[in-house]
C-alpha cells in the first residue's frame, strides 16, 4: 500500500504508475482516494473544530453560574448539547470514508522502481546476466520425471489415489537428495549470517491481506474450511507477519531471517497443473530468506539477496541466468523483482527456479512494521528471495548432472548430506 501523501501532492505519478502496468481499469481509484481523502480532512477539522468549541463553552458555563447568569448559563448548555449530538454523525461518516479509501488504496499497486522495464506480462522480462556455462551434452537427457522412475524415485499414481493431480511421492535416493539440497540452503544461508526459523505453515486473513494482493491470493493461497486460517504459499508470508504491528528497535537492524516450509499453491491460472512431473505442484518445500531494514538499504540488500541464490546455484554446478521483471510482471506490492532461471539442457533454455523482491514499505504500510527515530515512527523495508525450491531445484540438479549411463552426479557440497554418496545409479 502506498502513502496517501503521494495522492495528495502527485496523483498523476500515481496515475502514471498504474499504466505502466497496464492496469487502466485502476485509474478512477486515483481520483476517488483523491476527493475522499479531501472530504475526510475537512470532515476531521470540522469535528477538531467543534470539540474545541465545545470545550470553551463548557468552561464558561461555571463562570456564568458564578456571575449569576443563569439564563445565558443555560444557553450555553443547551449548545454544547447540539455540538454533542452532532459530533458522533460526522465520526460515522468519517468511519465509513476511512474504509472505502483504504479499500481502494489496498488494491492501487506500489510505485516501481525506475529500473524496472516496462512491459505488458512475463514474455517481455529482460535478461540481465548469465552465471556458468550452459552445456548441452551429446547424449539425451531424457524427461526429469522419467529420469527419477529410472531410479523409483518418484511415484505420481500412488499420489493421485491419495490426494489427486498436482501432488507426489518422492522415493528413496531422489527423496534423500532432495532433503540434501534443502539442509545445504539452510546452512548456506546460516553461513550468510541469516537467522534459521521454522515458521506457522498456517497463518490468519490479516496476515495474508499484509503480505498480498487480493488477485495473487484467490490464485495462490488454500482456505481452511470454518476457520480463519490459509495454508500459506511461501513462508515469507509468515516470515514477514511475524513482526506485524510491531515498532522495531532500530538497534536490532536488519533483521535477516531465512526459514524452512511446505509451500501450498493452487497454481491457478494459464500455466496448470504439471501431469507427469514436479515442476508446476500444489506443494513443495522451500529455503526462504527475508529482509526487514532502514529504507535507505533496500536496494542494496535487494542486490546482495538474488546473488545468495546465483551463488549457491553455481555451487551445484547449475548454469543460471538474472532475469529483471517487467512492470506488467510485478505483483501489486512490489517496488522491483527478477528471476533467477537454471539451465535445462534437456529442453535447451532456461527456466525459473526462484525470484528476489524489493516491496518497500507496501507490506510494512498494511501490517504496520514500523521503527522509531527522533522524529517519530516510520515504516520500514521489506524484501524477500527464493533460497532454493525443493522441486524445480531438483529438476535442474538431475538434468545438469544426468551421465549418459544413466547415473546422477551428487555435486561435491551436497555429499556431506548424503552419507558421503557421490553419484545415484539407476535402478531399472
Amino acid at each position: 500500500m502506498i502513502d496517501i501523501k503521494l495522492i495528495r501532492e502527485n496523483k498523476e505519478l500515481v496515475k502514471e504508475n498504474i499504466k505502466k502496468k497496464y492496469q487502466d481499469d485502476k485509474l478512477p481509484l486515483v481520483d476517488e482516494v483523491y476527493e475522499m481523502d479531501e472530504k475526510n480532512r475537512k470532515l476531521k477539522t470540522e469535528v477538531e473544530n467543534l470539540k474545541a468549541e465545545k470545550n470553551t463553552i463548557s468552561k464558561s458555563i461555571g463562570q456564568l453560574m458564578g456571575q449569576g447568569k443563569t439564563e445565558e448559563a443555560e444557553e450555553a448548555k443547551l449548545k454544547v448539547k447540539e455540538i454533542n449530538d452532532k459530533i458522533p454523525a460526522l465520526e460515522e461518516e468519517q468511519t465509513k470514508l476511512d474504509e472505502e479509501i483504504k479499500k481502494r488504496m489496498m488494491v492501487i499497486p506500489n510505485i516501481i522502481s525506475p529500473d524496472t522495464p516496462i512491459g505488458k506480462d512475463d514474455s517481455e522480462n529482460v535478461e540481465v546476466q548469465k552465471f556458468g556455462e550452459p552445456v548441452v551434452p551429446p547424449y539425451e537427457i531424457p524427461y526429469h520425471a522419467d529420469i527419477l522412475a529410472t531410479f523409483d524415485g518418484l511415484d505420481k499414481d500412488a499420489s493421485g489415489r491419495t490426494s489427486g493431480n498436482g501432488f507426489y511421492y518422492l522415493m528413496g535416493d531422489v527423496a534423500r537428495l532432495s532433503s540434501a539440497m534443502l539442509s545445504y540452503a539452510r546452512d548456506f544461508m546460516i553461513d550468510k549470517g541469516f537467522t534459521y526459523c521454522i515458521p506457522p505453515f498456517m497463518i490468519r486473513s490479516d496476515v495474508v491481506n499484509g503480505v498480498m494482493s487480493f488477485a495473487e491470493m484467490d490464485a495462490m493461497m488454500y482456505k481452511i474450511e470454518g476457520e480463519d486460517l490459509f495454508l500459506i504459499g511461501t513462508s515469507e508470508h509468515s516470515m514477514i507477519g511475524k513482526f506485524k504491528d510491531q515498532i522495531i528497535d532500530k538497534t536490532k537492524l536488519p533483521i535477516t531471517m531465512t526459514s524452512y516450509s511446505p509451500c501450498f499453491r493452487k497454481e491457478v491460472g494459464a500455466h496448470g497443473i504439471e501431469e507427469r512431473g514436479i515442476y508446476r505442484v500444489h506443494q513443495f518445500e522451500k529455503q526462504e530468506m527475508i529482509v526487514i531494514c532502514e529504507p535507505e538499504e533496500s536496494v542494496e540488500w535487494y542486490e546482495k539477496m538474488w546473488r545468495f541464490t546465483v551463488e549457491l546455484f553455481r555451487s551445484l554446478d547449475i548454469p543460471v541466468r538474472q532475469l529483471e521483471c517487467c512492470s506488467g510482471d510485478l505483483a501489486d506490492l512490489k517496488f522491483r523483482s527478477c528471476d533467477i532461471e537454471a539451465w535445462s539442457p534437456r529442453q535447451q533454455q532456461y527456466f525459473e527456479v526462484g525470484s528476489c523482491s524489493n516491496l518497500t514499505d507496501a507490506q510494512a504500510r498494511r501490517l504496520g512494521i514500523r521503527a522509531k527515530s527522533d522524529k517519530g515512527n516510520y515504516y520500514l523495508h521489506t524484501l524477500n528471495n527464493t533460497v532454493l525450491a525443493s522441486t524445480r531445484a531438483l529438476i535442474a540438479l538431475i538434468e545438469n548432472n544426468y551421465q549418459e549411463d544413466g547415473s546422477v552426479k551428487i555435486p561435491k557440497v551436497l555429499q556431506p548430506y548424503m552419507g558421503g554418496k557421490e553419484v545415484i545409479l539407476p535402478k531399472k
